[in-house]
């Protein structure tokens, strides 16, 4: 397993000297447990060259093995210490950015009115990064999100409903429809658009033009979604955006629903599917769909 663990550490790093340097080994002894390894398998796993090592086919492979086994050590570790008792009494949650603006502070408020004894930490990531954090059992619960096209459908997570969240347009406040309750998005097929750069909602708004028969016209592509606020107040476009994102709308703007609701998504709690739920988790899910009952819409 060591050695498994090793020949990850080298194909990071691409080189036997530098994964040596962090390990605080000496480039021999890593050489030595690669050939080792080499030996074990029966087949070359690196190709070494004078600008480093690279893997080969057979390594890739294997790499892939080691990834597996290091997530399932670590979820080991983590559940032996709460056997142990280290890790009692305490909630770990993982949630993405528009869950921890929109809900954490009504949850951490209740979780900690609630259970004043239990310790509560939380992260914010992005969506693969929570599925590590469930695998490696460094997240008790976690909060997750779907789409109709694109469902939560991980063998190693279970998951249920906590609120949907759908998809608003975010127009210049003195817009020629910003005072209207409900828009076409057909209506903006002439408009240019603000979107996020390499985010969910920039699929999201292709899908949804796309099915009210345009190609939206991309001006700008915002890092956040402040910025993305920003710049439509500024005049610069229209926008997309989840309704837990704009809960709190900045000056300049408004928010307006879309007829249809064509791009509904569901927030979900979730946690490793098969996990015994300890009472700090049984109160956690109940404080968040509490947090996430007080923003639904009817």
């Amino acid at each position: 397993m060591r050695r498994l663990l090793l020949l990850r550490d080298v194909s990071r790093v691409g080189s036997i000297t530098e994964a040596a340097r962090q390990l605080t080994f000496t480039p021999s002894a890593v050489s030595q447990q690669i050939a080792k390894l080499e030996r074990e398998v029966g087949l070359p796993l690196v190709d070494r060259g004078p600008r480093g090592v690279h893997l080969t086919e057979a390594g890739a492979a294997l790499v892939g093995y080691a990834d597996s086994v290091d997530r399932l050590m670590a979820a080991a570790r983590s559940e032996m210490l709460e056997y142990s008792g280290l890790r009692r009494g305490g909630l770990r949650l993982a949630t993405f950015p528009t869950v921890a603006a929109a809900l954490m502070p009504a949850f951490v408020t209740e979780f900690r009115t609630r259970y004043p004894a239990l310790e509560l930490e939380f992260r914010s990531a992005r969506f693969d990064a929570i599925i590590e954090m469930l695998a490696r059992r460094d997240a008790d619960i976690a909060t997750l999100w779907e789409y109709p096209w694109l469902p939560v459908d991980l063998e190693d997570v279970e998951a249920v409903p906590m609120l949907q969240d759908p998809t608003m347009v975010v127009l210049p406040e003195g817009h020629a429809l910003a005072r209207r309750r409900a828009i076409d998005l057909a209506d903006l097929s002439e408009e240019q658009w603000v979107t996020r750069a390499e985010h969910p909602v920039a699929g999201v708004l292709h899908r949804v033009c796309g099915e009210a028969g345009f190609e939206p016209n991309i001006a700008f592509a915002a890092s956040d979604y402040q910025e993305l606020q920003a710049m439509v107040a500024a005049g610069i476009g229209v926008a997309l955006a989840p309704r837990l994102a704009v809960l709190w709308p900045r000056a300049g703007v408004r928010v307006v629903s879309i007829k249809g609701n064509p791009a509904r998504r569901r927030i979900l709690i979730a946690w490793t599917r098969g996990r015994q739920h300890t009472p700090a988790m049984r109160g956690g899910i109940a404080v968040l769909r509490q947090a996430g009952a007080a923003v639904a819409l009817p």
